[in-house]
């Protein structure tokens, strides 16, 4: 699901089949390669075999097996926190990007369309380190100066609400927009948590050695943070230990990420007046007036109890400390903008410290990142031109057709689920929309305004712009054909309220989806990310959703008693596994994911079978049946580091890459059969396998 809120400054991995935890061991290189732009998107083919290796014995580690050869040949780049099939495809994207880039940005003006205008010129904004260098923190003083003025804290609310849109999110909270839960043909508001600078709220409330030492080791990177804006040092060290305090109260008050997974835990439908009750301290009509919200007649506040807490800081906390700790939101959040001392400090705890990443991202590859969330649709019309052929659409369309009509029969066939129930889901399915490649009416731009050498003003405008069409949707028919993921990204998705899966033309390229090769990988690999997001529809939280995306229970109550059994079943198996140290797999934050995973390759399976036809023959050395289950391993190819790890085990709702892999087949009896594998080995470690669709 894609709750649309106020666009975060941070750069976030999406959470989606390309997003999971992994694990460690291989070596990291020190430097990355040497890149340059790329004219054309080099060719990698689906089933690689040299990525293989063979000396292991696919039944006793078939992650080993399908990936060895890949992860020895691919060392985590040095500006990397992971690296990964995924990953690597992202990269060359990128390089890709970056070429068109910089022929936008040269070309004289009179050569350029609107759309080459502005992402040219946003882009040689962001690197012209020479301006960025001079401005130093002065993008930052209206907000700065705006904070110091705030004299009373009957003022917060509106303060809160005029500080530069761009930021709202990361302040106390987020305020968007969704599809109303209960009646998903309306848009209303959405008032979420936020405040926190950890990764997690775990992180806070924590008091094992290691969560004590990140404490310790954010409070003075706050401090540090501060020392760069000119305050004394030990004024910045008291701002520091004021912010911690604010932030852990709210993070006591957040909801955890495995309660988040309930959509009850999160819909809570009110009316502004309800808000103004639940949270009396703050104004509230001071708050939506600055943000320019339009009519409110309801929104969803996401945590009531957290909104609460809010309202107990607003009346206990000085109007000092809130003070201080706006100014420190204001710094942490627009530190990667700024000049090198920022970018380093910002770099130096949250890449470095937390995730283990020893080198900084080069500007050019910061850039790309940053017009293609900014400009993304803009951008990725040009990237769609260039390296997605309408072929490749075709055969996508096909195969997500060929896993509908694959799950249809499974659903059919359930000897679990009652008649009721059956017919509910297959309605759902039936419902399902699709969408591949790219959307069908593009986002329009014309309203941004770029100048070439204001980088971080450009950054705010066009988030500003952003979170005005994100709240500009409330109370307005809702867009079933918009995207939450630019062309280029190399992931996909399911929206359980719009009840559609997403398939970006990057995910959709080679060695994903590779059109030159025989349907086994292709249905493999592609096949199970279909299959993933289809079944994202039916797993522990989707299935509280209907055929229309409204939250509504349609199970018997039998038929719910039996899915969690199963559920149950695939939790309790991913809650032995190990992602680093002692940290095991949190499987109820993973639930979803791995009933996904699980569910989506049966589904792809049959789906071949169905597409495939009877011309079957052994390639490389491998069955067809081998080919597939290769084919499917191949995209968890990576790697991740120990610090990435453990803050993936609390924050990333996949598990890890072997686990994806190795605990999935555990469960495939086709996999058992391709490979001869026997009861007792560990990829068949008992007759009794987990399944659920």
């Amino acid at each position: 699901m894609t709750r649309i809120l106020a666009p975060a400054l941070l750069v976030a991995a999406s959470a989606a089949l390309a997003d999971p935890a992994a694990q460690a061991g291989a070596p990291a290189a020190e430097a990355p390669a040497p890149k340059r732009p790329l004219a054309a998107l080099p060719y990698t083919p689906g089933l690689d075999v040299s990525a293989m290796d063979r000396t292991a014995d696919p039944c006793v580690d078939f992650f080993a097996y399908a990936c060895g050869g890949w992860r020895k040949a691919n060392p985590i780049p040095a500006d990397q926190a992971a690296w990964s099939t995924y990953a690597k495809l992202q990269d060359e994207n990128e390089q890709f990007l970056w070429g068109i880039l910089e022929e936008a940005a040269r070309l004289p003006d009179a050569q350029r369309t609107p759309a080459q205008r502005r992402v040219g010129d946003y882009y040689a904004a962001c690197m012209d380190e020479g301006a960025v260098e001079a401005a130093g923190a002065r993008p930052l003083a209206k907000d700065l100066a705006a904070i110091s003025a705030l004299r009373s804290k009957a003022d917060l609310a509106g303060l809160l609400g005029g500080l530069d849109p761009s930021l709202a999110d990361g302040f106390v909270f987020g305020f968007g927009s969704e599809q109303d839960y209960a009646d998903t043909d309306a848009v209303i508001g959405l008032l979420a948590a936020s405040g926190l600078g950890l990764p997690d709220r775990d992180y806070y409330v924590k008091d094992d050695a290691r969560s004590k030492e990140a404490q310790a080791k954010y409070v003075e990177h706050l401090g540090r943070l501060l020392t760069l804006l000119g305050d004394p040092p030990e004024r910045a060290a008291e701002a520091a230990r004021t912010a911690m305090s604010i932030e852990t109260a709210l993070a006591k008050a957040s909801l955890t990420r495995v309660d988040k997974r309930d959509p009850y835990k999160v819909y809570h439908r009110m009316d502004p007046a309800g808000l103004a009750k639940l949270a009396p301290s703050l104004r509230w009509k001071d708050y939506f007036a600055r943000q320019r919200v339009p009519a409110l007649p309801a929104l969803n506040v996401a945590e009531p109890a957290f909104v609460q807490e809010v309202d107990r800081l607003v009346r206990e906390e000085p109007l000092g400390a809130w003070r201080s700790w706006l100014r420190t939101r204001v710094v942490l959040l627009r530190a990667p903008y700024l000049s090198t001392p920022f970018q380093e400090e910002w770099f130096a705890f949250h890449r470095a410290y937390l995730n283990g990443v020893k080198q900084e991202l080069p500007r050019w590859k910061k850039c790309v990142r940053w017009v293609d969330r900014d400009l993304g649709f803009e951008l990725g019309k040009v990237f769609v031109a260039k390296a997605f052929p309408a072929a490749a659409k075709e055969a996508a369309a096909a195969l997500v057709q060929n896993v509908e009509k694959a799950m249809e029969v499974r659903l059919a066939k359930l000897d679990w689920m009652g008649d009721a129930t059956k017919a509910q889901a297959l309605a759902k399915l039936r419902a399902m929309r699709n969408k591949i490649g790219y959307p069908d009416r593009w986002r329009d731009y014309s309203r941004l305004a770029v100048a070439r050498g204001d980088f971080a003003g450009n950054v705010s405008r066009a988030l500003r712009l952003e979170n005005g069409r994100v709240l500009a949707k409330i109370g307005k028919p809702v867009d079933r054909g918009e995207w939450q993921m630019t062309p280029p990204t190399v992931n996909a998705y399911y929206d359980q309220t719009l009840n559609d899966m997403n398939f970006p033309a990057g995910v959709l390229l080679p060695p994903l989806f590779d059109l030159r090769l025989d349907l086994a990988p292709g249905y493999g690999n592609t096949g199970g990310t279909v299959g993933h997001e289809l079944v994202h529809g039916f797993d522990d939280e989707g299935r509280n959703f209907d055929a229309k995306g409204n939250l509504r229970d349609w199970w018997t109550k039998e038929d719910a008693a039996a899915f969690q059994e199963r559920a149950r079943c695939v939790s309790d198996q991913y809650a032995q596994y190990t992602v680093v140290d002692d940290v095991k797999i949190n499987s109820k934050l993973t639930l979803g994911e791995d009933i996904a995973d699980l569910a989506g390759v049966l589904a792809a399976w049959d789906a071949w079978k169905l597409a495939a036809g009877r011309t079957l023959e052994p390639r490389d050395g491998l069955t067809p049946a081998q080919r597939f289950f290769v084919g499917y391993a191949q995209w968890a190819c990576g790697e991740v580091r120990p610090e990435a790890l453990r803050v993936r085990a609390a924050t990333d709702p996949h598990s890890p890459y072997w686990a994806r892999v190795n605990g999935l087949v555990v469960n495939v009896p086709e996999f058992r059969e391709a490979f001869s594998c026997t009861v007792g080995q560990p990829m068949a470690p008992r007759a009794e396998v987990c399944r659920i669709w």
